[in-house]
């Protein structure tokens, strides 16, 4: 049944409910700090409070022979052990692209970015962790508490403090006495922000290792943020911060990741599989930890998540860039975007292009959305009529106005429908735009230098609500109910408020879709006319 509500009512409301995902962006929703909820004096089997851990632990395989740890310790020269606390960075290894710092429990303490992209807004080389929450990257916890215990009391040596790449891997060796038990982490650094990592004890005891918790820097309530499994089926669980439900395993999982909106730390293996646990913290947040086997090569992947870079250590490992919901439409549009940059080197314009292009493929839903709307426009004079003429029985008028839209084969519903239709696309690009860590420290013109923030002079922001007024000016309505109106015409500067702290490049889109929205109603406009003379 149609009530007495317009067609261009429906639209409005359309409209808001849409919005809904983009209010109170950062400054209404402040990032969350995750507390320490990990002891590092605990052990596994403490953390993981469940027997699942337990079984896994017992499983651990055999170590390689002492042998084997006495020959590898011959060849490492241990640098000496600092003054300091465990804490201390023991290695320091330097990159084209990034430093990666190791402390004395032999983990990955802090890993700084060079490239210019990523660096803060004093300019300075940006920190992937700004707290210091655990576990780190490369943290062991043994199931052995008196072992573990000892563990975080015994300082790493290193096999060297300073190591720079050259464009080839190296390895460095760290190495603990733990009353006789002889731990090694042999950790070979590439290039390209990943790693592989192998530990080695003198007899077999169980163990677990940890990909650390995610990345701090870009933490907000749009994006998605916390681990994400790859189970050996390619089913992908996401665990968002706040929705872990403690103590979950999964049996040769493929990628063990944690993230916040740009970075990731990692470990994969698409060969032979992980066996994952994830524990919570305090604050319901996912951990990560790996069942650990004596001599057995992890891989390891700590940066930004930026396609390129994963694409080329393997192709799989680009899974981690996650988009929420509407990832299914959102990933091959991602693909689509990442193609059209390979032709347009400026991502504000590859940007255009893209919008250009989406609008082309909902052309016809567009079309046919206009046209309804023209109709109803050319109607509203007699729905005002039947309207006033039965105010006083909805029943009567809803069956008048049903008639009236059959004699004249209008679809009070078709300029809706299309809209509606078009929002899951919407939703999708404005996830792309914002989980792109492309488009972070890219320049468009003039003063955009980076699109991945917003406008410092507001001047797209207003742009896109003068382009939405317009786009109202050049459309038909058919107001019944001035109060409706009134709302309607209310939008843009409505929208224009919502966009000023949104990115630049999620803004520039929405400005270009509402000037190909013009084009195309104006065209549109004329065709109809042109029809309607010619009847």
């Amino acid at each position: 049944m149609i009530d007495n509500m317009s067609t261009q009512m429906r639209v409005v409301i359309a409209t808001v409910l849409s919005l809904i995902v983009f209010i109170g962006y950062d400054y209404l929703f402040m990032p969350k700090a995750v507390p320490n909820a990990f002891d590092s004096n605990n052990s596994v089997q403490n953390i993981s409070q469940g027997d699942a851990v337990k079984s896994a632990a017992s499983s651990a395989a055999p170590a390689a022979p002492a042998a084997e740890i006495s020959q590898q310790s011959a060849k490492t020269k241990a640098a000496p052990v600092q003054k300091g606390g465990l804490e201390r960075v023991i290695a320091t290894v330097e990159t084209t692209n990034m430093t990666m710092e190791f402390d004395a429990l032999g983990r990955i303490s802090q890993v700084y970015l060079k490239d210019r992209q990523y660096r803060d807004e004093e300019g300075e080389e940006l920190k992937l962790f700004n707290t210091p929450k655990i576990p780190k990257p490369l943290e062991i916890r043994f199931s052995d508490q008196s072992l573990n215990e000892l563990a975080f009391k015994t300082p790493y040596t290193a096999s060297v403090s300073s190591v720079e790449l050259d464009g080839t891997p190296k390895t460095v060796t760290f190495r603990q006495d733990l009353d006789g038990l002889i731990v090694e982490k042999e950790v070979k650094i590439f290039p390209d922000h990943h790693y592989e990592i192998t530990v080695r004890l003198s007899e077999p005891r169980p163990f677990y290792i940890s990909p650390g918790v995610r990345p701090d820097l870009r933490v907000d309530n749009y994006t998605v943020h916390g681990a994400m499994v790859e189970e050996a089926d390619g089913t992908l669980t996401i665990i968002e911060d706040g929705d872990a439900k403690g103590t979950e395993s999964f049996r040769k999982a493929r990628i063990a990741v944690a993230f916040d909106r740009y970075y990731a730390t990692a470990f994969y293996d698409f060969d032979r599989g992980l066996s994952v646990v994830v524990n919570k913290d305090a604050e319901e947040n996912p951990v990560l930890f790996v069942n650990g086997e004596s001599g057995r090569v992890i891989h390891g992947y700590i940066g930004p998540k930026e396609h390129k870079i994963l694409q080329v250590i393997h192709p799989e490992l680009t899974k981690i860039i996650e988009f929420g919901w509407f990832t299914f439409i959102a990933a091959p549009m991602f693909k689509v975007l990442l193609w059209l940059h390979s032709y347009i080197p400026n991502w504000g314009w590859t940007i255009v292009a893209l919008t250009f292009l989406i609008r082309i493929i909902l052309y016809p839903l567009t079309y046919k959305g206009m046209v309804s709307m023209h109709k109803l426009k050319e109607l509203a004079p007699k729905i005002k009529e039947i309207q006033a003429k039965y105010k006083g029985d909805p029943q009567k008028m809803n069956a008048h106005m049903m008639e009236l839209y059959k004699k004249h084969k209008a679809n009070p519903l078709g300029g809706c429908l299309p809209m509606l239709l078009q929002i899951p696309v919407f939703f999708a690009i404005y996830r792309v735009l914002l989980n792109a860590i492309e488009l972070k420290g890219a320049e468009w013109i003039l003063w955009i230098d980076d699109l991945s923030v917003m406008d410092p002079y507001y001047v797209l922001p207003i742009l896109m609500g003068a382009s939405m007024w317009a786009h109202q000016m050049v459309t038909p309505s058919n107001f019944t109910d001035p109060m409706q109106e009134k709302i309607f015409k209310w939008l843009p500067v409505i929208f224009t408020f919502f966009f000023v702290t949104f990115p630049a490049g999620l803004v520039l889109y929405w400005l270009t879709n509402n000037i190909f929205s013009i084009a195309q109603q104006l065209l549109i406009n004329k065709m109809l006319e042109k029809n309607k003379k010619a009847e």
